[in-house]
């Protein structure tokens, strides 16, 4: 399987931002002990595929919000 762009510009920046977000929800203590696991680890999906600009989600949905190239 090829790793092609399947976000978009907005989707990226998108997923970044609420990256960030769940970062700092997570660090500033606002959730209890056992949700920060769940908002770290989606905070690093967010950021990681925002960055990336590819969503293995997406892929095996046959899903693109990218431009597609003709």
């Amino acid at each position: 399987m090829k790793l092609q762009i399947n976000e978009s510009p907005a989707d990226r920046v998108v997923r970044v931002i609420l990256g960030v977000a769940l970062v700092a929800i997570g660090v500033s203590g606002a959730v209890a002990a056992p949700l920060v696991y769940v908002t770290s680890v989606l905070a690093a999906v967010a950021l990681v595929t925002g960055i990336v600009g590819f969503c293995p989600l997406y892929a095996i949905l046959r899903f693109s919000t990218a431009a597609s190239k003709r």
